[in-house]
């Protein structure tokens, strides 16, 4: 996307696992020039923010949320955003994040036997492996990316499994909940193209992602045609830099509209 960006609409909290309080979101949004952020954190919908959208210091944010469902293409990820939560899925959200403490406390324990440290970090809901790659990183030589190709990646020896809902149920709980809901980041998965066919049952997909490679566009943009898709995009934030991808000033306009939110 060669126009500035002015929505990122995809970003983390320390209410997953992201580094930025969300106090801090509005103040990365300012210095990167973003007017718009989605806050879409794990499985987890933010307990302080009240409404669809809310503005903070000038900043728009937007309530969302990335679950995690199992689908016939495997496990995938759906964005909801404009979230007003429903008594169902505040329920599996605290399922899962029952789920995720548990999961994380034996992924702890995996690598403090396997590396003979003490990580000085307890499973709390939120917690997402990117918490304990840092806290790898802050006690080793390692990386945060070494962390997860060595130990704790899908594949690694200390990786531990969550329990997910499935496309359909995590599709409606979503809708029922969300004014928009979409797949995120395809070409993350396996087979994009069998991901991109579960877009026959959302309403956007995420375009503008910062992939770190150049990839093949067209299957995206084959399936916005096919499916009649909102275009979405954001950084994916887990530290404090917005705006690395998203939606120039005409995208968020059609994102705001399709997802009934206010204008401005």
């Amino acid at each position: 996307m060669d126009s500035p960006v002015v929505a990122d609409l995809h970003a983390h909290t320390t209410n997953s696992d992201g580094e930025m309080a969300l106090d801090d979101v509005p103040v990365a949004a300012k210095r990167a020039g973003v007017e718009v952020v989605a806050v879409t954190d794990h499985d987890r919908l933010h307990p302080d923010l009240d409404a669809p959208t809310e503005y903070r210091e000038g900043v728009k944010l937007i309530h969302g949320i990335e679950l995690r469902v199992e689908s016939p293409a495997g496990r995938v990820d759906l964005l909801g955003y404009a979230a007003e939560p429903t008594m169902a899925l505040e329920r599996e959200t605290e399922r899962l994040q029952a789920d995720r403490a548990q999961r994380g406390a034996a992924i702890i324990e995996n690598v403090e036997d396997r590396l003979g440290i003490d990580l000085g970090i307890e499973a709390r809901p939120g917690i997402g492996r990117p918490n304990i790659a840092r806290a790898v990183a802050e006690r080793t030589d390692m990386t945060v990316n070494e962390v997860f190709d060595d130990l704790i990646g899908d594949d690694g020896p200390c990786f531990v499994a969550r329990e997910v809902p499935d496309f359909g149920t995590g599709r409606d709980l979503l809708a029922d909940a969300c004014g928009l809901v979409g797949l995120a980041h395809p070409f993350r998965y396996e087979d994009p193209a069998a991901a991109l066919e579960l877009c026959a049952d959302l309403d956007a997909v995420e375009r503008y992602y910062p992939y770190g490679r150049e990839v093949e566009a067209s299957l995206v943009e084959d399936a916005i045609d096919r499916y009649d898709l909102v275009p979405t995009g954001g950084s994916d934030a887990h530290d404090d830099e917005l705006g690395k991808a998203g939606l120039d000033a005409d995208g968020y306009e059609r994102f705001r509209a399709a997802a009934g939110l206010p204008h401005p």
